[in-house]
């Protein structure tokens, strides 16, 4: 091995130490006290949060008082908290950064883009060619995939098909006549 690729492997094992934190537990993956003890954990967290969703009416109650999105946003929130204020070390952004300070390192202004008008009619002319090249193929397609959807099967394989004959477009007006709107209770 050179010198550079031992160095690399070298920074590649502090970055998985720091990271990953089972390296102060010694044989940390073979039935260890600290493995079971993190599965409980986990585990004893999960039943926690499907009993605070059961105390708001379920998953579509509990959509209803937006209680997800406001657990998303308060995990989001406390996450970037720890990140900036270095309690949570995450390698490269807050941790192992370069040691070259003198680089400008201030955010950059990007200039936002837009599509001219002959680049959207572009895009129109290209969708209209590909209706017209797929018109015999894309109706079979979408009725096969109205059919998956109905019949309650996994859609996956079925999208990968139509896609390859019908445009965003189409799909999502087949899958919903097949399933209509969410609508949430306000």
């Amino acid at each position: 091995p050179t010198e550079e690729s031992v160095r690399r492997a070298m920074a590649i094992q502090l970055i998985i130490n720091k990271e990953f934190g089972l390296t102060f537990c010694e044989n940390s993956t073979q039935g260890s006290f600290l493995i079971e003890e993190l599965t409980d954990l986990v585990e004893e967290a999960v039943f926690q949060e499907f009993d605070r969703i059961s105390e708001r009416g379920g998953v579509l109650g509990a959509m209803e008082l937006q209680y997800q999105r406001g657990e998303i946003q308060n995990d989001s929130l406390k996450y970037e908290h720890l990140k900036h204020s270095g309690e949570l070390p995450v390698i490269g952004v807050n941790t192992f950064r370069p040691r070259d300070t003198t680089a400008d390192q201030t955010p950059r202004d990007i200039e936002l883009t837009r599509a001219s008008a002959s680049e959207k009619e572009s895009t129109i002319q290209r969708l209209g060619d590909f209706h017209n090249q797929h018109a015999e193929q894309a109706p079979q397609a979408l009725e096969r995939l109205r059919q998956v959807a109905l019949a309650g099967e996994n859609l996956f394989a079925e999208l990968l098909s139509a896609a390859r004959f019908c445009s965003l477009g189409q799909i999502t007006r087949a899958l919903y006549a097949v399933g209509g709107e969410y609508r949430r209770n306000l």
